[in-house]
């Protein structure tokens, strides 16, 4: 879940739930709330919240008292749907677990990786050359927004399925981050699972 602040049009908080994936929407409002939804599933992809107040533009972090009050406000509007979001990072302290070569590409690699759940591994697909089982790093889920605004959905990669990012630290807009190419090394005594935090994880 992303969440987006704008004033300029009515002080609306906007979230994104999913990736429209280009389609035709349409919406339904109820007292202050509009739901976006895709016209061919019915899905929906994101709430407008109107009136709304927060200090600045753009997007902020939501805490989970604050999600949980939008939950409630949406069933007192009368949608059935709930946010089920999250409201902690998206960006996660990760170990590669596994890694294979992609069938389709000189370069790809799959990587099943654990984000905090080792019974549950996360497939992502990264093009790092420093790739390897065992490395730490940092894993962006989706749905979340890059440094750079770029937003990270589920997506497909030659093919392959692909559930977050792999990031350098370039990407990651971190002070003093190399020049050079590959996802970020994390010393090995870091808690798999821990939200990534600049200031306690990165030294440049």
């Amino acid at each position: 879940m992303i969440a987006f602040f704008n004033e300029n049009i009515g002080n609306v908080l906007m979230l994104v739930m999913a990736d429209s994936q280009g389609t035709k929407l349409d919406y339904e409002r109820k007292a202050d709330i509009a739901r976006v939804f895709r016209e061919d599933t019915g899905e929906t992809v994101g709430w407008n919240f109107f009136g709304k107040e927060f200090e600045r533009n753009g997007e902020v972090k939501l805490t989970e008292e604050q999600v949980w009050k939008l939950e409630d406000d949406i069933t007192a509007a009368g949608f059935v749907d709930t946010i089920e979001g999250e409201a902690s990072s998206q960006f996660k302290v990760a170990e590669i677990v596994k890694m294979e070569d992609h069938p389709d590409s000189d370069h790809l690699h799959i990587c099943q990786v654990n984000v905090g759940d080792p019974e549950n591994l996360v497939q992502i697909v990264c093009g790092a050359s420093n790739a390897r089982e065992g490395l730490k790093t940092v894993a962006v889920l989706p749905i979340s927004m890059m440094p750079n605004g770029a937003l990270i959905f589920d997506s497909s990669l030659r093919g392959v399925k692909s559930f977050g990012m792999l990031c350098s630290a370039r990407e990651l807009e971190l002070e003093n981050a190399p020049q050079v190419s590959g996802i970020i090394e994390l010393s090995a005594d870091l808690e798999v699972g821990m939200d990534f935090n600049t200031e306690e994880m990165w030294h440049g």
